[in-house]
């Protein structure tokens, strides 16, 4: 199984007006950053320095929706 950490980087004490970085490990290796600010989310791949891939927050809503694998909690 893949092991994936993540570390959060804060910039200013309070996220909720400001941006904020999670570095993307997969077994110890880097494979970019995902940088958060109130207007979108952007991915920064270790592999190509300097490239950017920026989408607005309704983005990132429709590719969970339409790609990621549905999962519905059970209530205890």
């Amino acid at each position: 199984m893949a092991q994936h950490e993540l570390a959060l980087h804060l910039q200013k004490a309070s996220i909720s007006g400001g941006d904020f970085e999670l570095e993307v490990r997969s077994v110890g290796k880097e494979l970019g950053q995902l940088q958060f600010s109130e207007g979108n989310v952007e991915w920064r791949p270790k592999y190509l320095k300097g490239t950017e891939y920026r989408l607005a927050w309704a983005k990132p809503a429709e590719l969970f929706e339409q790609k990621g694998r549905k999962f519905v909690q059970r209530r205890p």
